[in-house]
């Protein structure tokens, strides 16, 4: 099993100006590299062209760019993000009727904070994941991936990297001082995450904004190890690459849970706004979300379709023991993010 990726004249345009233009302007999706693969989302594809792209490397970024004015359709943040990009007036609310799939959300998915405002929604879930320790075998002994501190262990001086993104950073952060609800956080467990991560930055070679290239480091043996998503270890692994996720960290992992949203700025087309979405709901996109990139469907019926072995395999088959021992990435005071993104960005300079 291997993540196919759209190599085509659009990607290169993105690879040189950020923005990837395919053929129809009446859908414009704000979103992760990588998500453009036409395998996301099959019965669009069939019975539409492909959507235009433009791409963010995180949330904040994508953020400042649609409150200075950006316009797209539809973004895929996740739900630390969007209470704060409701309040900054950057949504509008979806109709619930027009997803086919509605009732068969994830209600715990469907209860995230934010994502029903008033009687209103304005996120559908779509996916959801974790963020773990990620490393190799042929490197990293068993015994030193058993905890979160590796990446404080001189001996990898060099050799880790940590998401250029502010909430994989602090979730992990957090995780390592024993904090697995960072929406009750204190000023001094702020200060502990900051402290952590800035002693962590002493091992880091890179911080890594694309999976895609993370896996080019792991590949090469110039990263040992990451704070990574399951799409990493499931793509090197399927290339044969000795990589593993270590959900099981003694001070555990971080779940997130992302969607799309229908931002106020979107003139384009109503209609292909839901049947994108739908179609990212099907069970063939739940069956690819899975078995190429290590993530799971918010769609639940459409995860009981899938072969057995393979839940198992990914353990997406118990919800419940797989989000023990977890940091959900909920959103935080306004404040305290505000304080995490500055210091964030303090921490990578080496100050």
């Amino acid at each position: 099993m291997k993540q196919t990726l759209m190599f085509s004249a659009s990607l290169a345009l993105l690879l040189t100006t950020g923005v990837a233009r395919a053929a129809d302007p009446e859908l414009v999706i704000f979103e992760w590299a990588g998500y453009e693969d036409p395998a996301f989302f099959p019965a669009y594809v069939e019975k539409h062209k492909l959507p235009s792209f433009s791409f963010f490397s995180d949330e904040e970024e994508a953020f400042q760019k649609l409150r200075a004015g950006f316009k797209a359709d539809l973004a895929h943040p996740c739900a630390q993000s969007v209470v704060k990009w409701n309040q900054a007036g950057l949504l509008k609310p979806l109709d619930t009727s027009r997803i086919a799939a509605w009732d068969d959300i994830m209600g715990e998915l469907k209860e995230m904070e934010g994502f029903t405002v008033d009687g209103e929604t304005y996120v559908i879930p779509v996916e959801w994941g974790t963020s773990a320790l990620t490393y190799r075998t042929d490197e990293v002994p068993e015994e030193d991936a058993a905890t979160l501190q590796i990446f404080l262990d001189p001996k990898y001086e060099g050799r880790i990297s940590i998401p250029d993104n502010v909430d994989d950073a602090y979730a992990l952060a957090y995780l390592a001082n024993g904090i697995r609800d960072w929406s009750t956080a204190s000023e001094e467990d702020f200060q502990a995450a900051s402290d952590w991560l800035r002693e962590a930055n002493r091992n880091v070679r890179t911080y890594w904004q694309d999976s895609t290239d993370l896996a080019q480091l792991m590949a090469s043996g110039e990263v040992v190890l990451s704070w990574a998503w399951g799409e990493t270890a499931a793509t090197m692994r399927a290339d044969g690459y000795p990589v593993v996720m270590n959900r099981d960290a003694k001070e555990g992992s971080s779940t997130y849970v992302c969607g799309f949203v229908h931002l106020a700025s979107g003139q384009g087309s109503e209609d292909k706004v839901y049947d994108f979405i739908n179609a990212w709901l099907e069970p063939r996109a739940a069956e690819y979300l899975v078995s190429e990139w290590g993530y799971a469907s918010a769609n639940k019926a459409a995860m009981e379709e899938i072969d057995p072995e393979i839940l198992d395999e990914t353990g997406f088959a118990d919800f419940e023991k797989y989000t023990d021992n977890t940091l959900w990435q909920s959103p935080v005071p306004a404040e305290i993010r505000e304080k995490m993104v500055a210091e964030f960005e303090n921490i990578k300079a080496g100050f």
